[in-house]
């Protein structure tokens, strides 16, 4: 079946760096994304050949340590060959950290993304659009 986007799901958990020492630790994480996906995909699916936009929002239950951009290459590789073909396709990634108590209101939320805000933390809201220009107009 196709892929019907936008796809939203979250992953439970704090993030691994792609500069992990421990090369079982980013596998882990990378399944751990990929399983999380399957909630929001159909069963089975067909890998998209579009163009795509990623939106990563981080809700760590404290002040993050360690750098926000290093959450975006596992969660992109994990991603690679399960929704989209290649890294290739991948037009435009927003990432953005929201620690406790730095939140701010948003204009017309999903209910994926209201469970990211309001459910248990550590999370990771995952968003991936076929239009990498969607915020932009």
């Amino acid at each position: 079946m196709e892929i019907v986007f936008p796809v939203e799901f979250i992953v439970h958990g704090t993030p691994v760096s792609h500069q992990a020492k421990r090369p079982e630790s980013r596998e882990q994480w990378k399944e751990q994304v990929r399983s999380s996906s399957r909630v929001a995909l159909p069963n089975p699916h067909f890998v998209s050949d579009q163009r795509v936009a990623v939106t990563l929002f981080y809700f760590p239950p404290e002040p993050m340590q360690g750098d926000v951009d290093n959450i975006v290459k596992l969660v992109l590789d994990a991603c690679c060959a399960h929704i989209y073909l290649d890294d290739s396709q991948v037009e435009r990634v927003v990432v953005q950290k929201f620690e406790p108590d730095r939140l701010f209101s948003f204009g017309n939320p999903s209910a994926t993304f209201v469970q990211a805000i309001e459910g248990a933390k550590p999370a990771l809201y995952v968003r991936i659009s076929s239009d990498p220009h969607e915020d932009l107009q």
